[in-house]
């Protein structure tokens, strides 16, 4: 046989070894192609809504996405700088730094986080992120992630668990993360606004109950359900807590009270569940107890603790005209319904007037179901003690006492606002609107049909958000977003910056935030033991130096300087432990206060654009 002969073999018996290969992927993609197709089919519509909560959480926080770094939420812009700080802290916790006093604030004495509204959960889990691109970006991308994760969870709870058609629950899950009360917490409040796990913990509950039903299977009680549930359940609180313990403490009055609700109008079946129901969820308390015992202990008894909340539940009640208002982040709201409510970020009560009606002709028509009621007892408590101790009307503080009274000076209880009671009411409304959806949807009349969906969609879009305000802001000084800072201090040294900041003007803390916390810095906005015997203040007490210099930054001019205030000078760097001094070129009176320093600390060093002394 000739050499082209046996190529001629070679190649044709290649080709028919190969082709049941390329048949076999063929069929492989094939089948792939009939997969996907057939998930579409299935779950095109859950993917359509979850996209459409993408888009909406996007539409919403879009004013930072132009340049996180350079803009910031208009209405809030002080708790937005708390909280870069607190994601940049939150960096050394997946670096295995689990310390909860950080003294990379407040130096020397430091800052117990668990005091704080940190999202140390969050700020672990986006530690990526925030090395790659800068703690603005984290901020940003969690602002909206939040609203759009915490509608995405309640949709597949109503589609799932409550057995909603997807129409109804998409309503629902809408209200639930783009409601008037978390869109106005969407301004920095980013412990409030992660509520993604709640109607986790909601499923979980009634996962157990169920599980502990002996009427619901042949065999009785699934003991193996209800401690599964029971370990799941105790698995999601400890995440909580490390991302916001006042939507869990919110979460867990409001599920008391639901399930009392619950009990009441379905005894008999409160009965069956109970014994075992009550043993899960003592398995879930011991468990999730067990190992949320020394975070506890830290917040409540550790260094830094405090003994009292540091808002006042007077100041911090809900106006009663304030739940037929519309927000004025909503797109028919009006900024005259402001005076209504404490600040911004605080419209936690503007259901407004449509929904309002909408929700009570919904109860009074489905007031027979057990669900319904639970709901309504549940809506009416929450509500009531969203109003404080005293009643506020239209504006009017009166001496009509409220529920929350009782509640006041309570630990534990004492740091949750009032006014954030009525968070809750946007999923129990939402359930009560998803229940009342699909029964009208199933009703034997055509006005039923028509009308209770129509009027449902309308009270929702009276309240459909606005995008958030943003504006811009400074940018960093070269001295710190060039890294030229490490010239001056060593990496986990204390930088003085100046002014200092303060917790109306937390503005210095940006500085320690872009370089994730390497260094230190005294004083700033925070709460902490500094009040009078002990108990909480936000910030703390400015030493002699720290004043005289805020002094100079806000009026200008130049103190004399003598030895009493030489000797200040080098008294309260050595108790900060700082090795730097900075002053920024950008900062108002930038002149006065770099002779200022000079006159404390002698001759000033440039670098980059930033005057800087060597102190320690």
């Amino acid at each position: 046989m000739t050499s082209t002969a046996r190529a001629a073999q070679s190649a044709n018996g290649q080709a028919h070894a190969s082709t049941p290969a390329n048949s076999r992927t063929a069929e492989a993609i094939g089948s792939l192609r009939t997969r996907l197709a057939a998930l579409a089919r299935s779950h095109g519509r859950d993917v359509a809504v979850c996209l459409a909560f993408v888009a909406l959480a996007g539409w919403v926080t879009h004013g930072l996405w132009p340049n996180p770094n350079g803009r910031v939420l208009a209405l809030n812009p002080e708790d937005q700088t708390l909280y870069e700080w607190f994601l940049a802290a939150d960096t050394k916790f997946a670096f295995g730094d689990w310390g909860l006093l950080t003294d990379r604030l407040n130096a020397p004495d430091g800052v117990n986080l668990l005091n704080n509204t940190t999202v140390i959960a969050l700020g672990t889990v986006f530690t990526p992120v925030t090395l790659a691109f800068g703690v603005p970006v984290t901020f940003a991308l969690i602002a909206g992630t939040s609203l759009a994760g915490t509608a995405i969870a309640w949709y597949f709870f109503f589609s799932r668990v409550l057995g909603g058609s997807w129409l109804a629950a998409a309503l629902g899950a809408w209200l639930c993360g783009f409601g008037p009360g978390i869109v106005s917490q969407n301004n920095s409040h980013l412990h409030m606004t992660a509520q993604w796990l709640v109607p986790v913990m909601v499923w979980l509950v009634i996962r157990l109950a169920r599980a502990a039903d002996p009427a619901a299977r042949p065999e009785g009680v699934d003991r193996r359900r209800v401690v599964t549930s029971a370990l799941w359940l105790a698995a999601v609180v400890i995440v909580q807590v490390f991302i916001g313990e006042e939507v869990l403490f919110l979460t867990a009055v409001t599920m008391v009270v639901l399930a009392i609700g619950y009990a009441l109008a379905r005894r008999d079946y409160a009965r069956r569940v109970l014994p075992k129901f009550v043993a899960g969820m003592m398995i879930a308390v011991c468990v999730s107890g067990a190992a949320l015992i020394y975070p506890l202990w830290f917040q409540f008894r550790g260094p830094g603790s405090v003994p009292n909340g540091v808002f006042s539940a007077h100041f911090f009640s809900a106006d009663l005209a304030s739940f037929t208002a519309i927000s004025p982040l909503s797109v028919l709201g009006s900024e005259e319904s402001a005076r209504l409510s404490t600040g911004s970020a605080e419209y936690n009560t503007f259901l407004g007037w449509p929904l309002v009606l909408v929700a009570a002709g919904c109860v009074i028509w489905l007031v027979r179901e057990p669900l319904v009621r639970a709901i309504t007892a549940a809506g009416v408590v929450m509500a009531w003690l969203a109003l404080g101790p005293k009643l506020v009307i239209d504006g009017e503080r009166t001496t009509i006492p409220g529920p929350y009274l009782a509640l006041v000076g309570l630990p534990v209880v004492e740091g949750a606002l009032p006014m954030r009671f009525a968070l809750t009411l946007l999923p129990l409304v939402a359930t009560l609107l998803v229940v009342a959806f699909d029964r009208a949807r199933a009703h034997v009349s055509r006005p039923v049909r028509l009308l209770v969906p129509a009027a449902v969609v309308v009270s929702l879009l009276a309240i459909f958000p606005k995008p958030l305000p943003t504006e811009d802001r400074p940018p960093l000084p070269q001295f710190i977003s060039g890294g030229y800072w490490r010239q001056c201090v060593e990496p986990g040294g204390v930088l003085v910056p100046v002014p200092l900041p303060t917790p109306p003007e937390p503005w210095p803390m940006r500085w320690a935030a872009a370089a994730n916390t390497d260094f230190g810095v005294p004083e700033g906005f925070f709460i902490a033991p500094y009040g009078r015997e002990g108990r909480a203040s936000m910030g703390t007490y400015k030493q002699p130096t720290s004043q005289l210099l805020a002094l100079v930054a806000k009026q200008g001019g130049r103190p004399e300087i003598g030895e009493p205030q030489r000797r200040e000078a080098r008294e309260d760097v050595e108790f900060w432990g700082a090795s730097c001094v900075a002053v920024a070129a950008d900062q108002p009176h930038h002149e006065d206060l770099v002779a200022t320093l000079e006159a404390l600390y002698g001759p000033s060093t440039k670098i980059a654009d930033a005057w800087t002394w060597k102190v320690g």
